[in-house]
């Protein structure tokens, strides 16, 4: 089974296909801002991604048989991007989609660490996205709500967890001060800042032979918080 497995939910566009839960083809593109405001330009850059991703792997796009879709927490603009276009490739081809937390995107590659797993997503405002995970055998267990939090109450209440950690995700980096303050944590590195389009795959593979798979009309971001818009809009 074919699946075209797409993540939008950070600055990075993160595309794969993949062949029964193996990876034939992975491209990832930085999508930039727009003015210094964090707009994204990933409608700019899905679509063709998409399209070069199935010229290099030999196939169509007509050939895919499952969409999956990073759903978020993650940036409004970017995130609705991704989505919609799952939604619509779902609707045209006839499909089903499997949507996955981006945060348990950057959780899984890290399967096999023995230190518990602390994914952190920047989320603009001095705030980040996280959750935790524990290793298990064959993937990970999420431990924790998805939350929004000010990094220094995410340090505090890892810090009073006492346990080793791992820490993944751009908002590591971006609030490298505040994470710096944990005695026993370790960074993951650079390669897992973003979602990882290979972990959607290999997380769509198993549960779509578990038949956990939703029309693409029940496919909808995962926000956590209103956007600024909405704010203003309720400030008026």
């Amino acid at each position: 089974m074919l699946v075209l497995a797409i993540d939008t939910s950070t600055p990075r566009v993160a595309i794969a296909l993949g062949d029964d839960g193996h990876v034939i083809a992975e491209l990832q593109l930085a999508s930039g801002t727009d003015r210094g405001h964090g707009v994204r330009r990933h409608a700019e850059l899905l679509a063709p991604g998409i399209e070069s991703l199935c010229h290099q792997a030999g196939v169509r796009v007509a050939d895919v048989s499952a969409i999956a879709v990073g759903i978020g927490p993650g940036m409004f603009t970017g995130l609705r991007v991704g989505v919609t276009t799952a939604k619509m490739l779902a609707q045209v081809l006839r499909v089903p989609v499997v949507p996955v937390s981006s945060l348990d995107l950057v959780a899984y590659p890290l399967r096999h660490s023995s230190r518990l797993v602390v994914a952190v997503l920047d989320a603009r405002r001095r705030e980040v996205f996280t959750s935790r995970y524990r290793p298990v055998p064959g993937g990970v267990q999420r431990v924790s709500d998805y939350e929004v939090l000010p990094p220094a109450k995410l340090v505090a209440d890892l810090a009073a967890g006492g346990e080793e950690l791992l820490l993944a995700g751009d908002g590591v980096d971006r609030y490298h001060d505040e994470f710096a303050q944990l005695e026993r944590a370790e960074r993951a590195g650079p390669a897992y800042d973003a979602p990882s389009a290979v972990a959607l795959v290999e997380l769509a593979a198993g549960r779509i032979v578990r038949e956990e798979f939703v029309g693409s009309d029940e496919v909808l971001p995962f926000y956590l918080r209103q956007s600024d818009a909405e704010i203003a809009w309720e400030g008026a």
